[in-house]
This record gives structure tokens, sequence and C-alpha cells, in this order.
């Protein structure tokens, strides 16, 4: 095991420079990888989607907001497309669907890939979909903001410690909180077990001791994963690994089977969605606005749901693959939020906290 000393993390602000490391010398951080590049209104149509719907069997104090983070699904939502409220108790045994269908925005071939609006991070390796996990981003405030633009990896830290930068103490005596200057490793430290050092300013992608975080919009700016999640993302990552973190609320997606989907998120950093008339311009660029159920897309921009919905019109839909399934050539069932078949796990095996 690594124990290593961190003072960069989700809690830190862009003001602090972070300490030198031995990492830092052999990846120094160039301004060109952490400028924030000018956001399109809409990413390019994807072809693929993460995710799937299945049934989750209620473990012993779940609750809406703890399986929604799990899974990356808004508690409400979840709530309210299995009939109930988001106050509802929950008990052992009972089953809940889930639906966790997420548009992937952009495709790489090896590619650590974040879209803040979206709370989504999916992991490429040699063009394959090799994960996708729900993350918690920075604060709405602009102060906290995760900020947009490629990176690379620079470290790989286990068992981290944690050095609290002073933005941080200050924000906690201002709110007449105790100060602490460092936390080590172990169950009290906010960055978990792992930690992966990015060529951004004082950020980072990291586990966390509170999972029920997960999914949310309440770190300093780093990128926060299940501990689940963070070890297999770790274990899958290396040094001068390249990412990009984009700002995308809204998303078109069209599947080889021919279905149409729109994924709408809050615009949670108020930086703009182009709303329907930028899925209609980008669907009419590539053809297939005749494809599309408009009314039910423009339900679909307006919810801000969060979930991936087939907004494909129902002449297409009749000769083809019935809307409510999914195909499996596009659709990454096998790495669901939260899954990894390669560890033989299930939905209902999968403890939600």
């Amino acid at each position: 095991m690594i124990t290593a000393t961190v003072s960069i993390a989700s809690e830190a602000t862009p003001a602090v420079t972070p300490a030198p490391s031995a990492d830092a010398k052999l990846c120094p951080v160039h301004p060109a990888a952490i400028a924030e590049s000018p956001e399109a209104p809409l990413p390019p149509i994807s072809h693929r989607l993460a995710g799937g719907e299945f049934d989750f069997i209620v473990w012993e104090g779940s609750t809406f907001t703890s399986i929604g983070s799990r899974f990356g699904e808004s508690p409400k939502v979840l709530a309210r497309e299995n009939g109930m409220q988001v106050t509802d108790r929950l008990h052992a045994g009972d089953t809940i669907h889930i639906d966790n269908r997420h548009i992937v925005p952009i495709e790489g071939t090896d590619l650590i890939e974040v879209n803040l609006p979206q709370r989504m991070l999916f992991h490429f390796e040699d063009g394959r979909l090799s994960g996708a996990y729900p993350v918690a981003i920075g604060q709405p405030g602009k102060q906290w903001q995760t900020p947009t633009g490629a990176f690379t990896v620079i470290q790989m830290r286990e068992n981290p410690t944690w050095r609290v930068p002073a933005s941080i103490q200050r924000e906690e005596e201002e709110q007449g909180r105790d100060v602490i200057d460092e936390i080590d490793p172990g169950p009290d430290n906010p960055l978990g077990k792992y930690w992966i050092g990015l060529s951004f300013p004082v950020i980072g992608i990291h586990g966390t001791n509170h999972p029920i975080s997960v999914y949310s919009y309440r770190t300093h700016g780093c990128v926060r994963l299940h501990p689940d999640d963070i070890e297999a993302l770790f274990n899958d990552v290396d040094l001068n690994d390249r990412g990009v973190i984009v700002y995308y609320p809204l998303m078109l997606a069209k599947l080889d089977d021919g279905r149409v989907f729109v994924e709408s998120e809050k615009d949670i950093y108020r930086k703009g969605t182009g709303g329907i008339d930028a899925v209609r311009a980008l669907a009419q660029a590539d053809g297939i606005d005749n494809l599309i159920d408009w009314n039910r897309a423009g339900e679909v921009v307006n919810d801000q749901d969060g979930i991936a919905r087939d907004v494909t019109a129902s002449t297409e839909r009749a000769g083809g693959t019935p809307a409510g399934t999914i195909a499996a050539t596009k659709v990454e069932g096998a790495v669901t939020v939260a899954i990894h078949a390669s560890r033989g796990l299930i939905a209902a095996a999968v403890p939600p906290h």
C-alpha cells in the first residue's frame, strides 16, 4: 500500500497552487490543458447509451436518495417513476425499477470523459466503453465550479492524506466549524482510498467517505466517485492517460437500430443549453429530423430529468424494435453504473450505499 499526502482535493479552490510532487516533474501542468474551451450548445450526435433498465431489490436502510446516488438517477425521478414520493419509506425486499440510461456524449479510444451536467464519468479503453460511473461535481457557485477542458493524469495515489487547503479552512471557520489542517488516511478522509490527480490546478478524481453524496453538485471542484467505482477506475487508469471534462446539458443519440434518444439535464452552471431549437438544428443537419417525435422531444427537453428518453416517431417505431427495449449492440448494459460484469455482480446484489 502507498500512503501519500495530497493537498488538492474536491475541497480545493482554483486559487490555490498545488504542492510539488514527484509526479509533477514527470508530468508538468501545461496551460493549454487547463484552458476552458468554448462549448457548443450540443455535442455531435452520439450512437451509444450506457446503463439500462432493471429491477433493484431494496436493502435495509435504503432510500431513494441512496439508490439514486449509487446508480445515477435523480431520487425524485426514481420515486416518481415507481409511483411514490421521494420521502416515502422503503422496506427491505421492495422492488424498485431503475432506468439509468445515459447518452455517452463523446466516444474515444483511450479517454476519461466527464460530462458535468450529466454527473457521469465514462472511461474508454481501446475504443471500448469500460466504465460508466455517477459522480459528484463542483457546487453551482462560481468559486467551486468544476472546470472544463482537456487534462492528463499526473498522479496516482492510494490511501492519500488530505492537507486541507486554506480556502476550505476559511470556509469552515466562517461556518463555525472546527478547522482541521490535515486528515490522515482512513474512514474520516473525504478523499476515500484513491486519488487520481489531473493536470488541472488543484482538482482531481477521487473516492469518498460519504457515498450518498455521489451524483450531486456539492464538491469544491473535484470529481467524486463511489468507493467501489473509484477503485475500479483507479485500477484501469495509468499516469499520462488523457481525458476531457465537458459541459453538455442536452444530448441527442441515434442508435444502430434506428431509435433516437434525447437526454436533458439541469443547466446547473447556467451556461445555456440551446433548447429544443438546438436539438432540431442538429437533427436536421444529420438528416434524422423525420425520425423524431418532436412533441415528445420537447417534453424531454423541458423535463430535464437526466435520463436518455426514446423520442423515436411512432411510424419509425412500428416496424422496428419496441420502444421499451434496449438495443444490445450499442447500449452498454454490461457495464452499467456501479455494475462490473467482470466481477460477476448483478444489480440486485449491489448495495446502494
